[in-house]
């Protein structure tokens, strides 16, 4: 009887087992496509034989896809013959490896690549009737309003309205000692014209600071301003630069100071703002440049004043990369000194590191991702291609995107029917892959997403139940996941996003019931490719 009860505990405890590891890991868990993200330079040989290397490494551990990924995708145009010779070595890896590749390409949101052909195709951010004055034969910005800036002399405690008690004065600076992870920050309320350009100007000294120092420029619940400084841990005086539009806002606040800093030193000293004209100024059919007389009188460029032109607009240190802040340029006539010029424009604005986003209603924009995806077939011949549409956080603002008349989520829509089409165009029947988040209302396809003009709500209209969804929303993975399913979208999970492995079993248990699940994928952002068997192995036995 002992024995029958033994054997009857084990019986249950063995199903107990198998009830709860199901509950992780579905039955089919085995069987699911096994992706691995590669970013990687492939003009470097160096490069290429890592690749090598990894590939047999991932077909060991039982891996079937490779998405793989590289800036020159998109200008395969001006690529040698020694980078068309690596895409072979890559090709041919793949195949010994009986892995297929997918590569990327359409990079819309992080799109400086396509703008090495045109900077001036980046969306920009407009200012209106910015006031210019004509002295010695030079227009100049001469502000007629806001901003009241009280200045940066920490030693006039009355000039900043508020201050975190980790922040203290002295010398003429602000600094802050060992914030030990609280807020440490000092407030200055703004008033500002709206749609204007304003440029920050702050020296900061460090010395062993753990934290991020930062700029913001807050009007309610909208952040003006996205750009890191680049404050080194140590370092001495140095100037950073801020410049933000104020959109349609007259009132802010301005927040110099670290929300997680933890040991060391931070001194802000010589604050300045004050509103620029022309800087990054963008010129393109889609965002014109309007200059006239105070009452209204047109005038025409080329003939009553010099084709304006910024030189160091997106060519820093090459094209499709731009600098935060340079001098900008003036406007050139022979207009009468006095005569008052009324000036509106179009600028480009950078999310964090340098990231700029392509205008999607330009022509030129659309001959551009024509023309990759004609090259990227002819390179790579694959089955199946993926669209980068990610983080899309400047949009629908030039006279290219408003002249269209939809709000932004119906401008998303039509930007992705359209790459579809060009992708169906050039590979009959191939199989189409995009990122979820533009399309994901749980995620960024929603109202008041960074300087995106307009709700992105009804972007996923775009895309149609053919398109496979390469869904990374860990945070809303039930809700994510269901709404693609619903819509008769098959998915693939960014199940590894630089974290802890384990974290694509909670993605699997989410999945329990949900249809069109294809495969799993190994994403890194930082090529580190360490933990590829161990993710693997989180899948199932091979």
């Amino acid at each position: 009887m002992k024995n029958l009860w033994a054997g009857s505990r084990s019986l249950y405890s063995l199903l107990l087992l198998l009830q709860v590891f199901g509950a992780i890991i579905p039955a089919r868990a085995a069987d699911l496509q096994r992706w691995l993200y590669c970013s990687q330079n492939l003009w470097i040989d160096k490069n290429v034989a890592e690749l090598e290397s990894l590939f047999a490494r991932a077909a060991k551990a039982g891996y079937t896809h490779v998405l793989i990924a590289d800036s020159k995708f998109s200008k395969l145009g001006d690529m040698d013959e020694h980078y068309f010779r690596n895409i072979d070595r890559v090709k041919r890896s793949a195949t010994t490896n009986h892995l297929e590749l997918v590569p990327a390409l359409f990079s819309i949101g992080y799109s400086n690549d396509l703008l090495w052909h045109n900077p001036n195709l980046a969306e920009a951010l407009p200012v209106e009737n910015a006031l210019f004055v004509v002295h010695d034969g030079v227009a100049r910005l001469r502000p007629d309003g806001a901003p009241e800036f009280k200045g940066g002399d920490f030693n006039d405690l009355s000039q900043w309205d508020w201050k975190d008690e980790t922040v203290s004065y002295g010398n003429g600076t602000a600094y802050v000692r060992n914030p030990s992870g609280r807020n440490a920050r000092i407030e200055q309320k703004l008033k500002l014209t709206p749609f204007r350009q304003y440029h920050l100007s702050v020296r900061v000294k460090t010395k062993d600071f753990k934290g991020t120092p930062e700029v913001k420029v807050l009007s309610g619940n909208r952040a003006l301003n996205f750009n890191y400084l680049g404050v080194k841990s140590t370092q001495d005086w140095t100037t950073h630069h801020v410049v933000f539009n104020s959109l349609d806002h007259t009132e802010a606040n301005l927040y110099l100071g670290c929300w997680d800093g933890a040991t060391g030193e931070l001194w802000w000293d010589d604050a300045k703002l004050e509103e620029v004209g022309l800087l990054n100024v963008v010129r393109r059919p889609g965002a014109p440049l309007v200059v006239k007389h105070e009452d209204g009188e047109v005038l025409k460029e080329g003939e009553d004043f010099e084709r304006v032109v910024d030189p160091q607009m997106g060519n820093h240190p090459w094209n499709g990369e731009y600098d935060v802040y340079h001098e900008p340029p003036v406007i050139r006539t022979h207009l009468p000194d006095g005569t008052r010029l009324r000036v509106s424009y179009f600028h480009v604005a950078t999310i964090y590191d340098d990231q700029a986003m392509i205008c999607p209603s330009e022509p030129e924009t659309i001959e551009l991702l024509r023309d990759q995806a004609r090259r990227m077939y002819a390179a790579w011949c694959t089955k199946g291609y993926m669209m980068s549409h990610d983080e899309i956080r400047v949009f629908n603002w030039c006279e290219a995107c408003r002249a269209r008349h939809l709000d932004a989520g119906e401008l998303l829509a039509a930007n992705v029917r359209t790459c579809i089409q060009i992708l169906r165009e050039v590979n009959p029947g191939g199989r189409i892959y995009v990122w979820s988040d533009m399309f994901d209302p749980n995620h960024n396809a929603h109202d008041d997403y960074y300087l995106v003009r307009g709700n992105l709500a009804g972007s996923w209209k775009g895309l149609d139940s053919d398109v496979i969804v390469m869904n990374w929303n860990f945070e809303k993975r039930d809700a994510s996941l269901k709404f693609f399913a619903d819509r008769g979208n098959h998915q693939v999970i960014a199940g590894y996003y630089d974290g802890d492995s384990k974290r694509v079993l909670d993605w699997l248990q989410a999945a329990r019931g949900v249809q069109g699940l294809e495969g799993v994928m190994y994403t890194t952002w930082r090529h580190d490719f360490s933990k590829i068997e161990e993710f693997a192995g989180l899948l199932g036995a091979q």
